[in-house]
Formats: C-alpha cells, structure tokens, sequence
C-alpha cells in the first residue's frame, strides 16, 4: 500500500482552449475538474494501476467535500483532516500545442491542531505503507521544517519517505534523510543555488543533494527525460511521447510509477518514465492506467549523455 500525503490539496479545473489572449471573453472546447494536489495525483496513478493507496488530505467547505467525493470515485480511500478554511482550487488553461498556464490558490491557514491532526492520521496508516509519499507546497501556517518532523517521525517508525516538494521545505528535510525525493530541474537548481544547463549539470546537484541527506534522487527533466541517482548508481531515461496534451501531473505519475515498482534501480526508473510520458498526452492532469502505458518506448542506460543540454523543466 502507498500512503500518500497531501497537506494543501486542489481541486484541479481544466480548460481546454483554442488559444489563450489576454483581455478577452475565451470559450472553452473542452473542461474537467480532478481532484489534485501532488499526492493526491500519486494516489490517483497508484489506484489507476490497481494497487491501494490511501491519501491523507485536510478538508474544507463544500470544495473539501467534493474534493473526498471525487476521490471516493478514483478508488481513493481518503483519510480526511476537517480544517477551517476551504479547500483550494486551481485553474489550468491548456493550448492546443499543449502549452500550460496555470493558476495556483494559496489554500487554507492550517491551525496547529490542524496540523497535529494531519500528523497523527499519517501515523495511524503509517504501520500498512510500503512507501510513504508526502508531496506538494506547505499550506500557510505550516512552517519550512513540517516535513522534516514528519520525515523524523516516519523513519523512527520504520516506514520510508518519498519527498516532493521545493524550496525551503525541501533543503530543511534533507538532514532526515528521506529515502527519495522528486524535483523537476527547477526545483534541483533552486535547491543547490545555480543553473543547470546539461544533465551533466542535473547529477552534479543531484549528487550534491545525496550528499545533504537524500538517500535517492528522481529528478524530472522535462522533455529530456529523467534522472535517477541512488545506491544503484546513475541512470538516465527517456521516452518520446506522441502528442503532448498537458503536462500537468506527469511529475507525479512518475513518482507513482517509480514507487509502484519498488522505488529504486533503474527497474522503477524505466516505469517512472512511462508513466510521465503516458501522462503528458492525456487531458489535464489524468493520470495514466496501464493500458496507457507503453514501456517498449523507454529507454534507460547507465551511458549519460552528460554535454546534452536541458531545454525543459515540466515535472
């Protein structure tokens, strides 16, 4: 079983546009509401595959209702948290050329009592996880460190953490060691503090990352691919998708399919690249079944092409 969580989840609204100009009336063709939020998204991709998961989310408002009603629907067991404020939705706007804009709500202050709340639930589940996915940005009223008490907490349990987060909440988890974490080349530049041009560049600050506590790194590419570095050594995969649709999500479908596989190796590399590239050319942020997949399409190899350079940081 995966456990996941999700301390400021969505509901996700997805339009379909035939262009996006700004200061104009747009008509949608197409629109979708999901329920979102990145460890819901890896609940979703994990329930896709037939597997159980469990998604530890706070709830608020009628928008939290339908966001535990929805889940319900994904075969989502959902271990609800009753907050105060309502629960966050998102806007995405899609192109026809697959192009993304997205707006983030900032979602509910978390009271202390909250959070303590979120805290004893993941501990309630904790003992049945195989892997423990806590994903996303902190709600306000969550501090920089949360995620590394949960992360202290987890391991004292026994349990394993994959971490997908960014910024501070990111660099302040890395002294507990969490088993794997997940940025896209963004975030991985962020979290060393310079660019990143080449994927020779991505292992350097992945390496470097390793070395500040996280015991692997998944990184996302983009449309370069992706990047492993753990006890197995470096691997680098990629997978050419057909027709990018959206690309919302596809970073947490990998993270589900890396898990889902066993989280480590270049085994779980490989179903990490098919299920973010089966992602990408589905509508909004659908996440892919297994009849979706298409693991002949993927390559991994220990050979890095290590001069080629990053033109994409989606994930």
């Amino acid at each position: 079983m995966i456990l996941t969580l999700t301390p400021n989840p969505s509901l996700d609204r997805t339009y379909e546009l035939p262009a996006l100009r700004r200061g104009a009336v747009l008509r949608a063709g197409r629109d979708r509401v999901d329920p979102g939020g990145k460890g819901v998204n890896v609940s979703r991709a994990v329930a896709a595959a037939g597997c159980r998961t469990v998604a530890v989310v706070p709830l608020g408002g009628p928008e939290g209702a339908l966001l535990a009603r929805l889940l319900g629907e994904h075969g989502i067991e959902a271990a609800g948290v009753p907050v105060t404020g309502s629960t966050r939705v998102n806007i995405s706007l899609v192109e026809p050329d697959g192009t993304l804009t997205k707006v983030n709500a900032p979602g509910p202050e978390i009271t202390r009592a909250e959070a303590a709340a979120l805290l004893d639930t993941v501990g309630t589940h904790a003992a049945h996880a195989d892997w423990i996915a806590c994903c996303g940005s902190l709600p306000p009223g969550l501090p920089p460190e949360w995620y590394a008490e949960l992360a202290a907490g987890i391991h004292r349990s026994g349990g394993r953490v994959a971490l997908d987060t960014s910024g501070a909440a990111l660099t302040a988890a890395l002294p507990e060691r969490p088993d794997v974490i997940k940025p896209n080349a963004e975030e991985l530049s962020e979290a060393v503090g310079r660019p990143l041009t080449t994927v020779g560049d991505a292992v350097k600050a992945a390496e470097e990352l390793r070395g500040l506590g996280a015991g692997a790194v998944l990184a996302s590419l983009g449309a370069d691919g992706q990047l492993l570095v753990d006890a197995t050594g470096t691997w680098f995969g990629h997978a050419t998708a057909r027709a990018v649709r959206s690309d919302a999500g596809a970073g947490d479908a990998s993270l589900a399919g890396f898990l889902a596989a066993g989280g480590g190796g270049p085994h779980a590399l490989a179903a990490a690249v098919a299920h973010g590239t089966a992602a990408v050319q589905l509508p909004g942020s659908a996440m892919p079944s297994p009849s979706d997949l298409d693991p002949s399409a993927v390559t991994v190899t220990g050979d890095l092409p290590l001069d080629r350079p990053l033109t994409g940081t989606a994930g």
